[in-house]
């Protein structure tokens, strides 16, 4: 052989196998027989001579050797079925040695284990492919080293470009191997030849299929600890990213739009497993908020949140945690505006718990002010007043850089908080804040000094209830000055006029009023300004002042009540004035305005009947009393006491002048004349006076008795002292006189009668100047009886009605030339079934200042 000459070599190791089967040397010359003949192509004779090393087993150092050509030879024969035993054979006797075929360093024996492994991928494509790798598996049993026919196998197919096989093959031993610790790595591997073969849904769908079997919850691990397979948990935790990805991106897409809602599942269930199995990751955060952003673009704004929130807040500081939490704020808000009633309150304090945990995390973020602001202005919007104070506050303290119009916003929330918690001190600093941080031409400002005008008017009213006038009167006033434009300027300055009047200053408390009067014409308080004014007037002394504005009260009001009051009112303080012409005018034109009740105007008309006779206007005066009586006479049904009285009064008056002329009209020549007319104005007289008593009006009764008395009286000393004839000698003149004795005396005694009649009085309780006058007459009169009245009144044994009985008069004595003088006679008067006990008051209408 070394000579080269082959065939006669040959020769000699053909002879030696014959001869010598038992020599040392046969399986060495066996192996060069067969590798002579498998060189020539002659398997069959190669067969034989490596079939004779196997046979003698595996204590020939020839038998791997001779076991793996042998493989060989059938397989050059296509006899697969038979090759692949002794391929495996090799592999089994590689395992019985203790190779280690995963970390072998010697390359001689790793290549052939290698080579093997090709020719075993070789016979299995060609005899059923990964199927048939099972069946032997199945047939022959486990081998450690079965994963590694399937990768050989596998990566056969995919240098073939067989992606297919290849991927089904890697499948096929995880199908049947589920929890082996290659089994990760051979689905690992069938997303790549995928994803080499450019098949993208096969892609997804072997990555998803990954994805739930090897996730951290997944039953794989309860076999093994994802801490001794970094590169597995690695490539699955790139696995949830990119399905994540994948289907948010799918979601996204416009052209995938009738699938939105299955790509949304998809991408929001590998983002949660994702978080789920690698929540402490560095980039958990991102991942973390793509799941927000999903969620925000589905419109699940509250799931958003919640999710934003988990970025911003529940991870190590990172670089989306700011404009987490910012996006969190605006998911929140975006889910009040979608919110029902029921739930809107609940969502709202959401809002602010967010808002103000972003400003307080991040305080540096462009938005935490503007965030701060807002929440301030939601907890003011649920009436949190003082929460909403707090957060305002923070930002005017801690966020100074912030521009103009967030501070402004803040300070509002200041001020309008302060307000409803009544510190309207603090109120009222916040507003002039507020204002001073607002433009000039801001629509706003208005409402803003109203405002501030409000608050220093409840400053003012807490005052007035503690009931210190003077500081309530400058918080009223000086709104003025500081809310010049306010609208409640002027109930401000009614106010601050009344708290002055509350401490008496008048002169003060009108200025502001009068003010007022001119500055407001239109205002609705101007009836009540006319009320206060005169009010001041009449308290402070200035009584024509204070009539001339109750006189406007009247004109400014349509209540008829204060109207009455009004002008009863003016009038009385013009008559304390002394303007009497002025009292006359509102007098008459309260009695025009206010006809009705009859009672107040009679009263009226009683008060006019007096200043006329003030005036000494006698006929103005009598003409009022006549008005008086009349009006009280046709009352009817409205008839009082009072109307009574006052027509009693009346009547009186009336009926005295008639008294007067009575007693004027002397008894002198013409005698005749004289008497007669004397005798007419007597009738006259009692006639009239007869009738007062039917007023039932005590005073006016004895007035009436008294003057009727009197009358009777006078004209007897009419007669006694009157003018006699000239042409009477002595005789005559004597017995004239006796005669005319006779005649006074009985008119004496009449008019006695009846001035003790009026003493009857005293009895039933009633005493006053008409009386007094009957007992100072009759003291005149009958001085031994009622000089000493006083001292006693035993000699009144009666008490009873008083009647007015006829009166008949004696015969005066003739005198010649004249008919007989016959006094004249009364007709009967009815006695009062009940006289008045006491005058009535004055019911005349007041007006309260």
């Amino acid at each position: 052989e070394e000579l080269g000459d082959v065939d006669e070599a040959m020769v000699v190791m053909n002879q030696l196998v014959k001869e010598y089967p038992q020599s040392k040397y046969y399986d060495e010359v066996q192996f060069r027989r067969g590798e002579y003949f498998f060189t020539r192509k002659k398997v069959l004779d190669a067969e034989d001579a490596y079939a004779a090393i196997v046979k003698k087993g595996i204590g020939s150092s020839f038998y791997e050797l001779a076991l793996y050509k042998l493989g060989w030879t059938f397989y050059k024969q296509e006899l697969y079925e038979e090759a692949l035993p002794r391929f495996f054979g090799v592999l089994d006797y590689k395992l019985s040695t203790g190779f280690d075929f995963e970390n072998s360093n010697d390359d001689l024996e790793r290549k052939r284990v290698e080579d093997t492994y090709r020719v075993i991928s070789l016979s299995f494509s060609s005899s059923g492919g990964p199927s048939a790798v099972a069946d032997h598996f199945v047939k022959h049993g486990k081998r450690t080293y079965e994963s590694n026919i399937y990768q050989n196998l596998g990566e056969f197919y995919l240098d073939k470009r067989r992606y297919n096989d290849a991927a089904v093959t890697y499948k096929t031993f995880v199908k049947g191997n589920r929890f082996h610790k290659i089994a990760p790595h051979f689905d690992m591997r069938v997303i790549e030849i995928y994803r080499r073969g450019a098949f993208p849904r096969l892609v997804i769908d072997s990555t998803k299929e990954f994805a739930r079997s090897y996730g951290l919850k997944s039953e794989y691990w309860k076999h093994f600890d994802p801490k001794s397979q970094p590169e597995v948990v690695g490539y699955l935790k790139e696995n949830l990213r990119e399905l994540a990805n994948h289907y948010h991106a799918l979601y996204q897409d416009k052209q995938f739009s009738k699938d939105k809602g299955a790509n949304f599942q998809e991408a929001l269930t590998w983002y949660r497993e994702f978080l789920d199995s690698f929540p402490r990751e560095s980039d958990a955060p991102a991942m973390n908020y793509q799941l927000a952003d999903l969620l925000l673009e589905n419109n699940d704004f509250a799931d958003a949140a919640v999710q934003y929130e988990r970025t911003a807040y529940d991870y190590p500081a990172h670089e989306k945690a700011a404009a987490a939490g910012y996006a969190a704020v605006f998911a929140r808000r975006e889910a009040l505006k979608v919110a029902v009633p029921q739930t809107r309150t609940t969502v709202k304090q959401d809002i602010i718990r967010s808002s103000l945990r972003f400003a307080d995390t991040f305080p540096k973020h462009e938005k935490a002010a503007v965030v701060l602001g807002a929440a301030a202005d939601d907890l003011f919007e649920l009436k949190d007043y003082e929460r909403a104070m707090v957060a305002a506050r923070k930002l005017i303290d801690e966020f100074q850089g912030a521009e103009q119009d967030v501070r402004r916003a803040a300070w509002l929330v200041v001020a309008h908080s302060s307000l409803e918690l009544q510190k309207f001190a603090d109120a009222e600093k916040a507003y002039i804040t507020v204002l001073r941080l607002t433009a000039d031409n801001d629509k706003t400002r208005e409402a803003v000094i109203d405002n501030l005008a409000a608050s220093i008017y409840k400053q003012g009213e807490q005052a007035s209830k503690r009931e210190d006038h003077k500081a309530a009167a400058d918080h009223f006033l000086r709104i003025a000055k500081v809310a010049p434009t306010s609208k409640i300027r002027p109930t401000a300055e009614y106010d601050g006029a009344t708290a002055l009047l509350q401490l008496k200053e008048w002169s003060r408390a009108v200025e502001v009023l009068q003010a007022f009067r001119k500055r407001y014409p239109a205002n609705e308080l101007q009836p009540e300004v006319t009320k206060k004014i005169a009010f001041a007037h009449k308290e402070s002394g200035n009584a024509a002042l204070a009539a001339a504005e109750y006189e406007r009260v009247e004109t400014e009001t349509k209540d008829d009540e204060l109207r009455r009051g009004a002008l009863a009112l003016a009038a009385e303080l013009y008559e304390q004035a002394g303007q009497s012409a002025s009292a006359l005018r509102v007098y008459r034109r309260y009695v025009e305005y206010f006809p009705k009740p009859l009672e107040l105007a009679i009263e009226t008309r009683h008060k006019i009947a007096q200043l006329h006779k003030s005036a000494n206007d006698t006929k103005a005066y009598f003409n009022e009393l006549r008005q008086i009586v009349d009006s009280d006479a046709r009352a009817g049904s409205e008839r009082t006491d009072r109307t009574r009285y006052l027509a009693a009064l009346s009547a009186l008056a009336l009926t005295e002048p008639l008294y007067e002329q009575v007693v004027e009209i002397k008894l002198v020549q013409p005698f005749k004349k004289n008497l007669a007319r004397k005798k007419a104005a007597m009738k006259k007289a009692t006639d009239a006076f007869s009738k007062l008593p039917n007023y039932q009006v005590g005073e006016v009764t004895a007035a009436s008795a008294f003057y009727i008395a009197e009358i009777y009286y006078y004209f007897g000393r009419a007669l006694a002292e009157s003018e006699r004839p000239k042409n009477l000698n002595a005789l005559e003149r004597e017995q004239y006189e006796l005669a005319l004795e006779e005649q006074v005396y009985p008119f004496e005694e009449k008019a006695i009668s009846l001035h003790e009649k009026n003493l009857e009085l005293l009895g039933r309780g009633v005493y006053n100047a008409w009386i007094d006058k009957s007992i100072v007459r009759l003291a005149k009169l009958v001085p031994a009886r009622y000089a000493k009245f006083e001292e006693s009144t035993g000699f009144i044994d009666r008490i009873g009605p008083f009647p007015y009985q006829q009166l008949t008069q004696p015969t005066p004595p003739a005198v010649p030339g004249q008919k007989d003088v016959q006094p004249p006679q009364t007709g009967p008067a009815q006695a009062p079934e009940r006289p008045a006990q006491q005058e009535q008051p004055n019911k005349a209408s007041t007006f309260a200042g």
